[in-house]
């Protein structure tokens, strides 16, 4: 019986378990929403994989890129799912070294509440606010408004936080207004020329369109790494990401 297998730290690498590829070549025919995907998704199994780990492909199959959003929260749930609690605790405790420089004395730091199973933030909002920057969470008034930042005083006990629009866990609506220098953002997936595939409503795209000048940085475990993402042309590329296992973008 095939059964999940954790991979000590030391010994991981970055695998793609989901790779989306378009039906046809080149980058135009992923622009387009809707368009049928050949989609690669490959199951983990415990056998001869150098990390103790080996993939197999599973039969290719036409996919629309919800389907794709599917798949690959999929992955990353069982992914989340297999490490034991004491694992997990130990991740994304602090920020890479390499990434420290890019960020500015002073910079207001933009992260999200994550949900079960993206990575986690807790510990970089503690370590940010703590070498004295700002923290900025998203904020909703209403499921149909525009995503905005506000100030988040309290990331050890939280107490400033309550339920917002979509099942997420925001400021109140009298916290600051505030905009991020630097913001970490979640991902659906994301391919090594930082590419991201996010969870389908635009609101990181569209703010991060809006604030040009801010850094984004992605946060991702690593079976979310892909060969091939539907990228359309609205769509932001990411200045760095960073999984438990390494960084791109900066290295």
């Amino acid at each position: 019986m095939v059964r999940p297998m954790v991979v000590p730290l030391h010994l991981c690498h970055s695998h793609p378990h989901l790779r989306a590829r378009p039906r046809s070549a080149g980058r135009q025919a992923a622009h387009t929403t809707g368009r049928r995907l050949i989609c690669r998704i490959a199951s983990l199994h415990e056998d001869d994989h150098p990390c103790g780990l080996s993939r197999r492909l599973m039969l290719e199959t036409a996919i629309t890129k919800s389907d794709l959003r599917k798949a690959l929260r999929k992955a990353r749930r069982e992914h989340v799912a297999a490490q034991p609690d004491m694992v997990r605790a130990l991740l994304f405790n602090v920020p890479p070294r390499p990434i420290l420089p890019i960020i500015e004395a002073g910079a207001t730091i933009g992260l999200y509440h994550a949900t079960e199973f993206e990575a986690p933030t807790n510990a970089y909002a503690r370590f940010f606010q703590e070498a004295g920057h700002k923290i900025a969470l998203p904020f909703f008034a209403s499921e149909t408004a525009a995503m905005e930042f506000r100030e988040h005083t309290d990331p050890f006990a939280e107490n400033d936080l309550e339920a917002g629009p979509f099942g997420l866990v925001q400021p109140g609506s009298d916290a600051n207004l505030i905009s991020p220098d630097v913001v970490f953002v979640p991902l659906v997936s994301f391919t090594q020329r930082m590419e991201r595939l996010g969870q389908g409503g635009g609101h990181y795209d569209r703010w991060l369109a809006a604030h040009p000048d801010a850094k984004a940085i992605g946060l991702a475990w690593d079976v979310q790494l892909c060969d091939e993402l539907p990228i359309e042309p609205h769509d932001r590329t990411l200045d760095a990401v960073i999984t438990p296992t390494r960084m791109y973008g900066l290295d």
